[in-house]
């Protein structure tokens, strides 16, 4: 069973990340993350989630 994030904001977030991680696997994944939170214009609580769970969901 996997964890699946609330908010739209977030799911557009996770989605863009694994796009990019898709295409360009090299990119540093804090980074990735960053650019989704401004992208997205997610707040900390949601940055510190968003970091957390693609560490852990790296396919």
């Amino acid at each position: 069973m996997s964890i699946q994030p609330q908010g739209e904001e977030m799911r557009k977030a996770v989605k863009w990340i694994s796009e990019e991680r898709k295409f360009g696997p090299e990119k540093d994944v804090k980074n990735l993350v960053e650019k989704a939170c401004i992208k997205f214009d997610l707040p900390p609580k949601d940055a510190e989630f968003l970091a957390r769970f693609v560490r852990e969901n790296k396919d």
